[in-house]
């Protein structure tokens, strides 16, 4: 495995006019990076299955991905959970999981990744509890927890305690892991869904800088680490990064992270050894650009996408995950994961990448544009330090609100030819993909009874388990909570007496507390005036006339999938064109959304489902709008949907469904409009007037 990015890093070869080679003069060649592929649905048994198969297909590390329960501090039979088990991830509900998920595999040869942030240190003390029922050398495990909850706050959703409580959590982390897990990365800071939310550049690199700076800062001001290992600790931080189409501006960002990285761990932390402050990364590429549209395409995006974070040496990733070309359809198949896995073998063995040193040293271009972005990062850091640093930040709304206001853009110039997406704002039309024309249609599909194994397991758990020993191990970690001690150790106890993710987790809501981050959504315009737009204004007063006030639309997201992106986006642009919004943000019960639907009497419900649950969820709305008598308002849904779930969501009532092909703003915005004026002359339309047989109402 490459341990460094930086070639100052690597003894073993040097460079020998432009190549390579190694001390006795032979051609060298760099070592690749990790191959991995992010990867878990369904069940323990059917996870450990697939990746069984994918490190026989040369996958070299796990990339491990939980459902949104497990991510949430649920167990799987909570009202919450049911409909997300194992959609988007595995379910862990206790460590009889974990010896499920393993079995068959030497965790202590593996390099573990677990994209895994609010419990996280459940997670790793699970993965811990695991290696000592073993008898495997907890100090011999070796990998990452992603363990950024900062990001959570900003772009993904799955938070659970207040953003002090959660830095806390992790700081512990770093301090168990100095001595018990010295190879073990207790956070890796997230910059990839700070991009995917629509960060620029110079947003990621600070936010992500930032967020590493208020986590070092708290584990030394907690005392707990002697100065004298305190480099250890920095050299421990590892971030996880996103490269997108834009792969010479990546890669130049990529050189800014590594130039700024030791700066920071050199002059704010005294960090003299260059090792201890190399920026150790790894890396998922893009997946904001991925289209459902010509689907095909995305194979050649996520080729290039990997180039801006292997092609620069000084700045190479240490592991690396790719997409699958369908993932904007579905969740991949194992065929689809393993073309992913394909192209990092190819690049990494077939090419002759790895045998020379870095080819942008000395570029003017790259120099020039890791400065500008170096710039840019400085400014938005010394802005945050102003503030108090990131939980200010947070706390405030700047952070999600600067979000927002960048994805907003994005989106304007899309809508706009500015930025041009092949496939979806030009050249639309394509001959049929045969890779989607299969019995399959090139989607993956969760088969229904698989969920019943995770409650089947939970139960068993649960029935087999000393009650007594876990309910005493659940009141040592409140206890320790209380008292402001490290709970690793309490954790690990609670996980080897079969206490489950949600007890833990409730545990620690009973004395954390549970947050509620802003939106980021008020005050934020869309810088897009057009006639179209002034129609629909024009459009939406003629309905304000004659209904008396403006139509209300919710938008909000129920269940646990906290990707707010689409909808926030949708709840700006609706506002611009003269809608009331009530945006509700994320993880709302189905019931929470139909109160508010009542409670605001609105005209329109705008629900936002990306992880595979939207028939049911789609059904609980549609069933407690019509046990509330609540008729009035008509319920539109977008997210990931395959085709064939379209007429199944309209005979539940849902009035139309909006996909990622439906990228067009304003095309959204009229078919809204025409809802509600349909609705408006149905209502008008005299009780004994018979509708015309090719009238729509």
């Amino acid at each position: 495995m490459k341990t460094e990015t930086s070639t100052k890093a690597t003894s073993a070869k040097k460079a020998d006019g432009h190549r390579l080679v190694d001390e006795d003069g032979a051609p060298g060649r760099d070592r690749p990076w990790i191959f991995r592929t992010y990867s878990g649905h369904t069940s323990a048994r059917a996870s450990n299955e697939l990746y069984r198969q994918n490190l026989l297909q040369g996958q070299t590390g796990l990339s491990i991905a939980f459902d949104l329960p497990t991510q949430c501090g649920y167990d799987s039979d909570h009202a919450m959970s049911r409909p997300e088990i194992g959609k988007v991830g595995v379910p862990i509900n206790s460590l009889d999981d974990m010896h499920v998920l393993f079995d068959g595999i030497p965790i202590e040869r593996m390099n573990t990744s677990m994209t895994i942030n609010a419990t996280s240190m459940w997670l790793l003390s699970l993965y811990v509890a695991l290696a000592q029922e073993r008898g495997v050398e907890v100090a011999a495990l070796r990998g990452t927890t992603q363990n950024d909850i900062i990001k959570e706050y900003l772009a993904r959703g799955t938070y659970i305690f207040p953003p002090p409580a959660s830095l806390e959590l992790t700081a512990q982390m770093y301090e168990y892991c100095l001595d018990a897990i010295p190879k073990w990365n207790a956070s890796n800071v997230c910059s990839y869904h700070l991009q995917e939310a629509g960060a620029t550049p110079g947003q990621e690199l600070a936010f992500a800088l930032a967020t590493a700076m208020a986590v070092l800062d708290l584990v030394r001001a907690r005392g707990q680490v002697p100065e004298s290992a305190f480099a250890h600790v920095v050299g421990r931080m590892s971030f996880f990064v996103n490269s997108g189409i834009r792969f010479v501006e990546e890669m130049c960002k990529m050189r800014a992270f590594t130039e700024m990285w030791d700066h920071i761990t050199q002059h704010r932390y005294g960090v003299t050894d260059p090792k201890r402050r190399a920026f150790r990364y790894g890396v998922q590429v893009n997946s904001l650009g991925l289209t459902e549209s010509q689907p095909e395409n995305n194979a050649w995006r996520i080729a290039l996408e990997t180039l801006g974070v292997t092609l620069s040496r000084n700045a190479r990733c240490r592991a690396l995950q790719l997409p699958a070309w369908n993932e904007a359809l579905s969740l991949p198949r194992p065929w689809d994961q393993q073309w992913a896995l394909r192209l990092q073998q190819i690049l990494a063995y077939e090419t002759d990448l790895l045998e020379y040193p870095d080819l942008f040293d000395g570029s003017p271009v790259v120099a020039s544009k890791v400065a500008a972005l170096k710039e840019q990062a400085q400014t938005e850091i010394d802005r945050i330090e102003e503030m108090g640093g990131v939980v200010a930040a947070i706390e405030s709304g700047y952070m999600k609100s600067a979000l927002v206001r960048s994805m907003t853009e994005r989106v304007r110039k899309i809508q706009e030819g500015e930025l041009t997406w092949v496939g979806v704002n030009r050249w639309p039309e394509a001959i049929e993909s045969p890779l989607v024309s299969g019995n399959d249609g090139g989607l993956f599909r969760v088969e229904e009874g698989h969920a019943q194994q995770a409650l089947a397991a939970l139960e068993q758990t649960r029935r087999e388990r000393d009650t007594e020993a876990a309910e005493r191990a659940i009141e040592t970690l409140k206890s320790a909570a209380k008292a402001g001690r490290n709970l690793m150790e309490p954790s690990i106890a609670c996980a080897r007496a079969r206490v489950t993710t949600g007890e833990w987790a409730g545990a620690l809501r009973d004395i954390f507390g549970e947050y509620r981050p802003a939106t980021g959504i008020d005050g934020q315009p869309l810088a897009l005036e057009n006639d179209r737009v002034e129609t629909l204004r024009s459009r939406i007063g003629a309905l304000t006339a004659a209904r008396g006030r403006r139509p209300r639309l919710l938008v909000g997201k129920p269940g646990l999938d906290g990707h707010s992106n689409g909808a926030e986006v949708i709840a700006v642009s609706a506002r611009h064109v003269g809608f009331d919004v009530i945006y509700s943000g994320i993880r709302l019960t189905p019931s929470a959304i139909v109160r508010s639907a009542i409670d605001e009497d609105v005209d329109l419900v705008g629900a936002s489902v990306l992880s595979g649950s939207h028939l049911e969820l789609a059904e609980q709305i549609m069933t407690g709008l019509r046990k509330a008598g609540m008729n009035s308002a008509q319920v539109v849904l977008g997210g990931i949907v395959p085709a064939e779930d379209h007429a199944k969501l309209e005979a539940l009532g849902i009035a139309k469904v909006f996909t990622p092909a439906d990228y067009e703003l304003l095309d959204t915005m009229e078919q809204l409009v025409e809802l509600l004026e349909a609705r408006s002359r149905n209502e008008a339309r005299p009780q004994n007037q018979k509708r015309p047989q090719n009238q729509r109402g």
